[in-house]
């Protein structure tokens, strides 16, 4: 087996690890975003209050501290050993990107006029049925831009779990570079631009399926 061939299969590994990382984060973290946010705009001032505090303490500070205070915080403060590192890692990510989603999706929610579903409750519609049916589809174009944004830096993000030894692309590079060889930190950057450039047709694709939202 050739060097290369060698190294292409192990960068693929890591990989394999990138893409398990961030699926997993963006599953969890869309949908929690949107919860975090009904909380932010939340007619009670102190859950309101406690819930802005918490995505602006999320969103002040570093990705990488968060991941090392999952990871080592529970065994630090609570005595608890043995909590797994990937677990650690996503638990980090899902906390830290749910934080930006919800000021996406708040900000797209308020950003649909008030009439319209002021228009939605002269009609006797309900609250869920004014969202779903007035507010969420308008919501959903306003955001694809800024959430597109987001969604691609998650997957460089992914390469900062290798602060608690997650495996993943670059860390398996990393590893090739103390072997001499200098080539392979630059090969990862074709696996990143191969899954960003799709992401980029991906969200074109959604950008152009939802032109027929006026707004």
């Amino acid at each position: 087996m050739t060097t290369f061939l060698k190294i292409t299969l192990e960068l693929l590994e890591g990989f394999g690890k990138t893409c398990e990382i961030f699926f997993v984060t963006l599953a969890l973290a869309l949908p929690l975003g949107l919860v975090i946010a009904f909380g932010s705009m939340c007619r009670l001032r102190p859950v309101r209050a406690v819930v802005r505090a918490i995505v602006w303490v999320v969103r002040g500070t570093p990705l990488m501290l968060q991941i090392i205070v999952v990871f080592y915080g529970p065994s630090l403060i609570f005595g608890v050993y043995g909590f797994d590192r990937e677990l650690a890692a996503i638990v980090a990510f899902v906390i830290n990107y749910a934080c930006y989603f919800s000021e996406i999706y708040r900000g797209g929610i308020q950003s649909v006029p008030v009439g319209q579903r002021e228009a939605g409750q002269v009609l006797g519609m309900s609250k869920t049925q004014i969202f779903f049916r007035v507010t969420f589809m308008q919501m959903i174009k306003r955001i694809v831009a800024p959430m597109s944004n987001e969604i691609i830096t998650l997957v460089k993000d992914t390469s900062l779990v290798r602060v608690i030894s997650v495996v993943e692309i670059i860390m398996v590079a990393e590893t090739s570079m103390r072997k001499g060889l200098i080539w392979p930190l630059f090969y990862t950057g074709v696996f990143y631009l191969l899954f960003v450039g799709l992401l980029t047709l991906l969200f074109r694709y959604a950008e152009k399926k939802l032109e027929y939202i006026k707004i």
